[in-house]
């Protein structure tokens, strides 16, 4: 940490310093937090965790033709352990659709790392994803990219957030494969309407090699026109390469739809990103170049 931070988050703290001296040594200071991230919270002494929540309490989910509430997994939450000067957070945001991509978008830029995007239920309506964060660093810090974060979701509920368009239909499609070709520098392969270029990536589970044949590989799928396309694809990336890809994608307009593994056990852990995408062929190519170019894969020798 710098020392213009630790300076910055010292006289942030000033104002709290009473509630402070309350807590137990090396804990959080809640009250910073709770200013900061503007939600309440609540301090487990015995971990040393502050932890604030936030209940979706706006949103009508039905499930399977029944209502649940927060209390049944509906809550946004962030956890913070650690001393003031040199702490962790963690924690899990509940999003509709259309807010997964603004919201992540806002959380990258205050430099917190999105860590997850999934769902915890099947047949729910409205769709409803959750989305992982993490970070380290002062209290201070990582509670105002917190708070940006929970501003961002309540600024696009109610479908306020990304609903993007495109009518594209694979039967239909007269997009010129060279140009895709040009900019990722490798070749695929086309079918069903679809041109399909496919990146290997290799790992190893219990000692067996594992790579593209095996499901160890990024891939794009383009449909439509030259001027209107759509693309979907999936990225697999070493740990260390998921933040960059996902700034990437997010860069260039692609939509990050889910992060998960595919794999348990396997050297070196490979996490999976899925996007999708709407605009012409060569901005597209050209997204998922940038993004290629953040990982170790070089597929211009493919």
């Amino acid at each position: 940490m710098t020392s213009v931070v630790r300076v910055a988050f010292l006289l942030a703290c000033l104002g709290s310093a009473s509630a402070s001296e309350a807590l137990p040594p090396g804990s959080p200071d809640g009250a910073l937090i709770e200013k900061l991230t503007g939600a309440k919270g609540q301090l487990d002494a015995a971990e040393g965790v502050f932890k604030v929540s936030v209940p979706r309490a706006d949103l009508r989910v039905v499930v399977a033709g029944s209502p649940i509430v927060p209390a049944q997994g509906l809550t946004s939450w962030a956890a913070f352990a650690g001393s003031n000067l040199d702490a962790r957070v963690m924690g899990d945001l509940v999003l509709t659709e259309d807010q997964v991509n603004p919201v992540m978008s806002t959380a990258l830029e205050a430099g917190l790392e999105v860590t997850a995007l999934h769902n915890h239920f099947l047949r729910d309506s409205p769709r409803v994803m959750f989305m992982h964060i993490g970070g380290t660093g002062s209290v201070g810090v990582l509670a105002s990219a917190v708070g940006k974060v929970l501003e961002s979701i309540r600024a696009t509920s109610g479908g306020k957030g990304e609903v993007p368009g495109a009518g594209v239909y694979p039967a239909r499609t007269t997009l010129d494969p060279a140009r895709i070709e040009a900019v990722l520098g490798a070749r695929g392969a086309s079918g069903g309407g679809v041109y399909k270029v496919v990146v290997g990536r290799r790992t190893a589970m219990d000692g067996m090699p594992a790579g593209n044949a095996m499901g160890v590989n990024t891939w794009a799928a383009f449909a439509g026109s030259d001027d209107r396309a759509v693309v979907d694809g999936d990225f697999a990336v070493l740990e260390s390469e998921l933040q960059p890809v996902l700034r990437s994608l997010l860069a260039a307009g692609i939509a990050v739809v889910a992060i998960h593994q595919h794999m348990t056990g396997e050297s070196p852990r490979m996490l999976f990103l899925h996007y999708w995408g709407t605009g012409t062929t060569t901005a597209l190519a050209r997204g998922l170049r940038s993004a290629l170019d953040r990982t170790a894969v070089n597929s211009r020798s493919r």
